[in-house]
């Protein structure tokens, strides 16, 4: 049973990060899913993959794999870079594009 240790983006949606602060346990699909012969539905025996487990630290997800005995790996999470930026900015003579309606 393997495991993937790691820390949510922020959604692409919106312009908060509101649920990025936890550390996220899943574990990884151990067997491929399949396909209803009848209804075309994908079916999977396989229900360790539906497990999402949230810790407060990576120190604490770690801790938990390992006491468990669980493989696991650990993403760490990009830095995003942000640019400070006026309102005022938007209206300036030294534009590097002109604004236009």
């Amino acid at each position: 049973m393997k495991a993937l240790i790691y820390k949510p983006s922020k959604s692409v949606t919106q312009s908060g990060s509101k649920k990025t602060d936890k550390w996220i346990l899943e574990f990884s699909r151990s067997s491929s899913p399949t396909i209803d012969p009848l209804m075309k539905w994908t079916s999977s025996t396989d229900t360790q993959n539906q497990v999402k487990m949230k810790f407060s630290s990576k120190d604490l997800a770690v801790a938990y794999a390992e006491k468990n005995s669980i493989e696991y790996r650990v993403k760490e999470p990009k830095k995003s870079k942000t640019r400070p930026k006026s309102y005022s900015d938007n209206f300036s003579y030294d534009k590097k594009t002109p604004w236009t309606h």
